[in-house]
């Protein structure tokens, strides 16, 4: 019996646990154009703002290279840095409210909105995404 309520109670912490480590999606590859040019750094700023604006993000650009990006939902909010250049890209954590940040691991719907609006830039950039 007490074996089975140790059980019980291992599971039950493990399905609740909901952090898991801050993704920082760092050095991204920016494809080259079809035409095999690589993409001005003014394509790959619109390239960005346009992905964040479609997955709900508030983004600004700070200075030619570097933009700052929020989302909210509902009582939480993320917000990113995304440093950026001709040949790649990088989305790093900057800060977060409600989200059980502890220095280490976060809520592990921060990483999923990351990637999200990762491959939403790449979309952007020329990428097609194929479904197997």
């Amino acid at each position: 019996m007490k074996k089975t309520l140790v059980s019980i109670m291992a599971s039950l912490l493990i399905v609740g646990c909901t952090s898991k480590p801050v993704m920082n999606l760092n050095d991204v590859y920016v494809p080259s154009t079809v035409t095999g040019q690589q993409h001005s750094i003014d394509d790959v700023q619109k390239a960005i703002l346009t992905a964040a604006e479609q997955r709900g993000w508030s983004a600004r650009v700070i200075k030619p290279g570097l933009i700052v990006a929020t989302l909210s939902v509902r009582t939480h909010t993320a917000t990113v840095d995304i440093s950026y250049s001709t040949l790649s890209y990088s989305i790093d954590y900057k800060n977060s409210q409600n989200l059980d940040y502890d220095g280490t691991d976060i809520h592990r719907n921060y990483n999923n909105w990351v990637m999200k609006l990762s491959r939403s830039i790449q979309q952007q950039l020329g990428v097609t995404i194929q479904n197997y």
